[in-house]
């Protein structure tokens, strides 16, 4: 299928997000695009966006109906998600809106369907080798978000060849400023109790990729052209540092502790499903270490080179740069303990 050499109309949900701010900037940036914002609340879009505005919440069945309608290409960067349990909303607030949309978007002859996933619902790598971009895709048990997301996924597989194109994009783990749900984010407050552990020595490469190539990222996808009815890529930045390197760097940009002893993975699993389960009787927003945590710290080399060959991806912003970032906007003096899920407004 080859895109109209009209403009495509682009929309991007969840316009208003890290990731929606970012894929709507590259969008905007782009003559071939013309990108259409839907949010909640348009006073938070990126400053300057200046294309179509579609206000509406997600969750209401007859917003999902006509946000789509004219459409040529939706980039699905509007999803509820939390790094721990949360097992109902991430089925009510999640899956359950983005199934109906992209049903809706096929209805209303929307040509490509794009979706914001992550590295973390494929299979890590295993003695050093990289993970493909369709590496099989492995439920957690004790991660919702991630496994609603490969529920979406298989569901989007078997869509795709009847009439929509389906593209999955899995995303690197955040970072840039402005990123208030992530690994940078959870981890300096938990840094400052001199409780957190290396992981299996910290030895573990780290798939972190920044704002502007995740904006990079999700706009190629919605427009590159001689694409398979059904595509998965790896989109991540142009190196992957060890969980030792990024908590280094982090401690001395901060002066915070680094990690003085190591615990192995099947360790930290254990302790983070029992701070989940002590969590209704500990203080604090959310638990001290949850499974999800521990999930993303293990080795995620994800090479984007088939994103690279078939949507020229070329990832160019360090992650010490985005890291230091990200640092910028939320210093450690003043870093709240993040709740580790989206507000459920």
């Amino acid at each position: 299928m080859t895109l109209s050499r009209d403009a495509v109309r682009v929309l991007v949900t969840g316009a208003t997000g890290f990731l929606g701010g970012h894929t709507l900037s590259a969008l905007a940036a782009d003559p071939r695009a013309e990108p259409v914002a839907a949010c909640r609340d348009p006073d938070r879009l990126p400053e300057g966006f200046a294309g179509e505005v579609r206000t509406g919440d997600l969750r209401d069945a007859g917003y999902r109906r006509s946000v789509v309608r004219g459409i040529d290409v939706v980039c699905h960067a509007g999803t509820w998600g939390a790094f721990w349990g949360h097992r109902r909303e991430e089925r009510t607030l999640f899956l359950e809106p983005a199934l109906d949309l992209l049903a809706r978007a096929r209805a209303a002859g929307v040509r490509r369907f794009v979706l914001a996933s992550t590295v973390a619902v494929g299979t890590p790598s295993r003695n050093g080798r990289p993970v493909d971009d369709l590496s099989p895709l492995r439920p957690t048990g004790f991660w919702p978000h991630a496994d609603r997301l490969i529920d979406l996924d298989h569901h989007m597989r078997a869509a795709a060849g009847q009439g929509t194109e389906m593209v999955v994009l899995r995303l690197g783990h955040f970072v840039g400023a402005g990123n208030a749900l992530g690994m940078v984010p959870a981890l300096v407050p938990r840094l400052r109790t001199r409780m957190v552990p290396w992981l299996s020595g910290g030895r573990s490469r780290l798939a972190l990729v920044a704002d502007t190539d995740l904006g990079q990222g999700m706009a190629l996808a919605a427009l590159a052209e001689g694409l398979d009815p059904y595509e998965s890529f790896n989109i991540c930045g142009p190196s992957f540092p060890t969980m030792r390197d990024v908590l280094e760097y982090v401690c001395e940009e901060t002066g915070l502790p680094a990690p003085r002893f190591s615990v192995p993975y099947g360790a930290g699993f254990a302790f983070g499903g029992l701070m989940e389960a002590l969590h209704p009787v500990l203080p604090g927003s959310a638990p001290f270490l949850t499974r999800s945590l521990v999930h993303v710290a293990r080795d995620w080399y994800c090479p984007s080179d088939r994103a690279a060959q078939k949507l020229g991806y070329a990832p160019a912003k360090d992650w010490r740069t985005a890291v230091r970032e990200t640092l910028g906007a939320r210093p450690p003096e003043g870093s709240r303990w993040p709740d580790l899920a989206q507000a459920a407004r």
